[in-house]
């Protein structure tokens, strides 16, 4: 039997971190002592009142379905947060909780685009962007940013890819995966351009917590009512408790945007899972300090694996203000020569790390930027300190 495929699927390519941390973890099963730098989630265990809110919940029988868009108590918990950390006002039918914030990202392209429409992404970008808007029969368009201007689009930059067919502008700050955020002047320069061509903000700040050295972050809704009533923010609870397999995460942002969504999740998912929402509920309203401490963590591996790569020869690292991620150059090392081969891209040299050194990186072409590679710091100052050692050893051996 021939199966015919959807020609949508064509432009879907595999997660290449889902791969690479794939890999790494099939060497380890076989005994191979790998250092893996490619998880995208905190090392941390989920805090322990949160698990026990969920366990209070299938105690209970909290295991039954809910409203579609999330139960009441947990929207409203949202709305609480952001009128808390940053004075933003969303009643709850402006909000709608999902299956992680990768399946809001998911619903909001499936509700905002129609074929021919394009959408604006700074790269690097996550790898999931592009794809979601391929699905929605959309176009993403890449505007590239420089380690030199801080990995940040710049109005100019936004003013010129800006078309008829522009519908929404993709911001992810701080970035997945250079870690790179805006100020709230930079803020301020991309939303007078915003404003003037009347296109959508669609603000993924899942990492909004997890910054450093006093970084303030701020929501692009925060700018004016004008800029709130065009962003959806998109956030959970995924980082900043480390909670990622509960898959909770959620949308705040146009009434009408939002009960479409809602629409659409009722024929998909329906509801995220009930005592995940509980465990989600804990979260936003118990004590905080798990978040601090493990911020605290973050930023003293960010400053060792920051300083370790600048050492290295051939290598630059952007200090990165938020997230968890290092995002090097190794392109200084392009055209070198390991036995027979050449590294010669992104790839080769992650292939090179993996095979000769034991060492998991995911190559920067996933995200946009084949100069680069991606470290994640989210793995324990041993485990950076001997994959640092190794990448050292490696690029020591290149000819």
């Amino acid at each position: 039997m021939e199966v015919k495929i959807s020609p949508r699927m064509s432009k879907i390519k595999p997660s290449p971190t889902l791969a690479i941390t794939a890999k790494a973890k099939a060497l380890k099963a076989q005994g191979v002592d790998v250092v893996g730098f490619g998880a995208g989630e905190p090392d941390f265990d989920t805090p322990e009142h949160i698990k026990e809110a969920a366990v209070k919940a299938m105690r209970e029988g909290f295991t039954k379905y809910t409203p579609v868009p999330g139960t009441d108590e947990l929207r409203q918990a949202v709305a609480n947060q952001l009128l808390r950390d940053y004075g933003l006002r969303y009643e709850k039918e402006e909000i709608i909780v999902s299956c992680g914030a990768k399946h809001s990202l998911y619903n909001i392209a499936m509700v905002l685009l129609k074929p021919g429409d394009e959408v604006i992404i700074p790269a690097p970008y996550w790898v999931t962007y592009p794809a979601q808007i391929y699905v929605a029969e959309a176009t993403p368009v890449i505007i590239d940013t420089t380690e030199e201007n801080g990995f940040k689009l710049t109005p100019e930059q936004l003013e010129e890819a800006i078309t008829p067919r522009t519908k929404a502008l993709l911001l992810n700050y701080p970035n997945n995966p250079t870690g790179a955020s805006y100020s709230k002047k930079e803020l301020e320069g991309l939303a007078q351009v915003v404003l003037k061509h009347e296109i959508w903000v669609i603000s993924d700040e899942i990492y909004d917590k997890i910054v450093y050295d006093g970084f303030q972050h701020v929501p692009f809704a925060t700018l004016s009512p004008e800029l709130k009533a065009r962003t959806l923010l998109v956030n959970g609870v995924s980082k900043t408790y480390s909670m990622t397999g509960w898959r909770i995460g959620w949308v705040a942002g146009n009434r009408e945007v939002v009960a479409a969504m809602s629409k659409l999740q009722s024929q998909s998912t329906s509801n995220p899972t009930s005592i995940a929402q509980s465990a989600a509920l804990a979260a936003l309203t118990g004590p905080q300090d798990c978040t601090a401490q493990m911020v605290a963590a973050f930023k003293e591996r960010r400053d060792y694996i920051i300083q370790r790569l600048n050492s290295m020869e051939g290598v630059t690292c952007f200090n990165p203000q938020g997230a968890f991620y290092a995002f090097p150059t190794f392109a200084g090392l392009y055209g070198r020569h390991y036995g027979n081969r050449v590294i010669g891209n992104s790839l080769d040299f992650a292939d090179y790390l993996l095979n000769e050194f034991k060492v998991a990186i995911v190559p920067g072409v996933a995200f946009g930027e084949d100069r680069c590679a991606r470290l994640s710091y989210a793995t324990s100052m041993e485990n950076i300190k001997k994959g640092l050692d190794r990448i050292e050893e490696a690029i020591a051996k290149l000819k």
